[in-house]
């Protein structure tokens, strides 16, 4: 394969490829340093990525700073959009604290298992040295989808277009091939004074507009967040136990939305939306597999599910779940057994106590012997967090 094209490939041609393999959206930018790096590495120097150390890693700084570092004679990025939106379902029905919620894009097939195949194919039709990412690249690839003209940042540091809102995944091609047009980018905010995603997140992890602190992000910490949860933000978790929507249901540009044509992304039945609590509860390794399998919820494995299960239990006022909390407290993972404590003193405190109080001698992790032990030194009319 050549590492340089011989002569500008059609972005025209390379569009009607683009959208045959079911790419919504196609543009193409320069690859250049992103337009908005020091930013991103500002947000780095401020530890906003919390427990996502790979982000600060040198050497994928590095390739953020300079595309070269990952393909030599990297001339172009190509992004891609693919719609996510399936069902509306009622937010009476999302919302049912017995049920744990689950973001829109994860209800069915992973993304990843989707758009790659599909841009490896567009990385081949070049017929040049090309490297295909679905968010796994060490590349700012919000900003080059900006530069690249596929919607403007919003406040809620969401790429949103102004047709079709931001229910969209995003992928692209680093390649050295030179195309005879190259896209616009967006204006860079058509956010106006609205607002609404601000106000509206249950955690504040929006310090200001346009910088999200991951650290406070319900995303971030009912994914890629592996330890406990900070005490103060449980409660403000409500019931969702993978990623959150609520900066993009409130966003008045997802009136847009478009319906996706991807019928791997609609869910089977309406409890892959929302499941019930009970059913979380109660998952051991091999049922999490069956249920999970092939979704993104299956990346973040069972212990993490069923952690986040835990704090929606303590949030629901549900005294039907003690029993499974109850018996969460002898799970194999110390993850579940400190936050099965927690949501059982949240529903009733007083079982809590004398339940932790009889097992605290024999409990072996001193992470769950702190917790436990701080739980039966609260007050029971405590406002516990």
């Amino acid at each position: 394969m050549d590492n340089r094209p011989c002569m500008l490939i059609s972005s025209a041609q390379l569009k009607a490829r683009a959208q045959a393999l079911g790419f919504n959206l196609v543009g193409i930018t320069p690859a250049r340093p992103a337009p908005h790096l020091t930013a991103y590495l500002r947000w780095i120097e401020n530890e906003m990525h919390g427990e996502m150390n790979y982000m600060a890693r040198a050497d994928r700084v590095a390739r953020r700073r300079d595309l070269n570092v990952i393909l030599p004679g990297a001339q172009s990025l190509i992004l891609v959009g693919v719609d996510f939106s399936t069902l509306r379902l009622p937010e009476s029905f999302l919302n049912d604290p017995t049920r744990g919620r689950i973001a829109q894009y994860a209800w069915n097939k992973d993304y990843h298992a989707v758009l790659t195949p599909r841009l490896k194919e567009l990385a081949a039709w070049l017929k040049v040295s090309a490297r295909a990412y679905v968010d796994t690249g060490a590349i700012v690839e919000r900003d080059y989808a900006w530069q690249a003209g596929l919607g403007f940042i919003g406040k809620n540091t969401m790429l949103i277009h102004p047709r079709r809102g931001s229910h969209f995944f995003l992928g692209e091609v680093l390649t050295t091939a030179e195309f005879d047009v190259y896209d616009q980018p967006s204006r860079e905010t058509q956010c106006g004074t609205c607002a609404r995603c601000l106000a509206a997140c249950p955690t504040g992890a929006f310090p200001e507009p346009y910088i999200l602190d991951a650290r406070l992000c319900i995303s971030y910490l009912t994914i890629e967040h592996k330890s406990a949860i900070p005490h103060e933000l449980r409660p403000k978790l409500g019931n969702w136990v993978f990623g959150c929507d609520v900066c993009q249901t409130v966003c008045p540009w997802n009136r847009f939305a478009v319906q996706t044509l991807e019928t791997e992304f609609f869910p089977v039945n309406e409890n892959r939306a929302a499941p019930p609590l009970a059913e979380l509860l109660q998952l051991n390794e091999a049922r999490f597999t069956a249920q999970f399998a092939g979704s993104p919820v299956a990346r973040i494995g069972r212990a993490r599910l069923v952690r986040n299960a835990c704090v929606a239990a303590g949030n629901s006022q549900h005294s039907g779940f003690v029993p499974l909390l109850i018996h969460l407290l002898a799970d194999e993972s110390p993850l579940v057994r400190a936050h099965a404590g927690w949501a059982l003193f949240r529903l009733d405190a007083a079982s809590a106590r004398a339940e932790l109080a009889q097992r605290l001698s024999a409990e072996s992790d001193e992470t769950v012997r702190a917790e436990w032990q701080a739980l039966i030194d609260q007050p029971l009319d405590s406002d516990l967090h």
